[in-house]
């Protein structure tokens, strides 16, 4: 767990700064009930089509992001959620780089 932000107000944006033709993520939460991670995704990056055994809630902190949910796409912008169901195949793409804080719930 991230226990430098612990009681302190912050940018979420701010907390992971864009690389390059990459993906990169920060740890926020870590918990036995699910996590907590926020990611950035340059433009064009993405995860390909997988499934996860549990809920997951997207929350789209910067740019804009295509996410398909069970061969539905969505497009979701700054400010924006979304909820990728369990054991429902998704994928996500930049259409312009973007940042998401992925809530995973396990319980």
């Amino acid at each position: 767990m991230a226990s430098n932000l612990i009681g302190k107000a912050f940018d979420l944006a701010s907390l992971l700064d864009y690389q390059v033709n990459s993906v990169v993520s920060r740890e926020i939460v870590r918990k036995d009930a699910g996590t907590v991670t926020l990611f950035a995704f340059d433009k064009g990056q993405g995860l390909s089509e997988h499934t996860a055994p549990f809920d997951a809630l997207v929350y789209i902190a910067d740019g804009s992001a295509e996410i398909k949910i069970a061969s539905k796409r969505n497009v979701v912008r700054k400010g924006e959620m979304i909820i990728m169901p369990a054991h429902k195949p998704h994928a996500l793409r930049a259409i312009r780089r973007f940042k998401m804080l992925l809530i995973m719930i396990r319980k």
